[in-house]
């Protein structure tokens, strides 16, 4: 049986994590050269700090990978959870924060290969939406935050 879904959805984690791709950018490349310092910096009030946003990404994906499992999911956009102070960050440490992101990736990685196409189109979390939709949301939301980081970099570095 192949699993076309499955081993896209894969590569692009994987590749989003730490591979080339067209962007030339991913996650460890943008991560690695960030200071403890530097992490936590709000270059301007209105934009988040990198902390914030690796906390943000993480808490998604760690719902998401539950959501996958079948476990119930109660973190909602309101949910304090979801942006997290740098206050609160500080007290866990940059290094935990990107050693913990980088794991939930493997994770998610990990439970998608142990699924099958069928399983992401036909399974469904919150009634309405198929396990696919999630995963790709997942993978669209890591992208999109990334960028955020990579703003906020040049915004710090100025």
């Amino acid at each position: 049986m192949e699993n076309k879904l499955i081993i896209n959805y894969v590569e692009q984690l994987k590749t989003n994590l730490e591979g080339d791709n067209w962007l030339d950018e991913n996650f460890k490349k943008k991560l690695e050269k960030i200071s403890e310092e530097n992490a936590f910096i709000r270059p301007i009030p209105e934009i988040h700090s990198i902390a914030e946003l690796v906390a943000h990404i993480l808490i998604w994906r760690v719902e998401g990978i539950k959501k996958l499992q079948g476990i119930k999911s109660n973190v909602t956009m309101n949910s304090p959870e979801n942006w997290r102070t740098n206050e609160e960050l500080q007290k866990i440490g940059w290094e935990k924060l990107k050693a913990d992101l980088f794991n939930s990736q493997m994770e998610l990685i990990e439970l998608l290969e142990s699924k099958s196409d069928e399983y992401l189109e036909e399974n469904k979390y919150a009634s309405e939406y198929s396990y696919k939709y999630l995963v790709e949301g997942l993978i669209q939301h890591d992208i999109y935050h990334l960028g955020q980081i990579g703003i906020t970099l040049k915004l710090i570095k100025k």
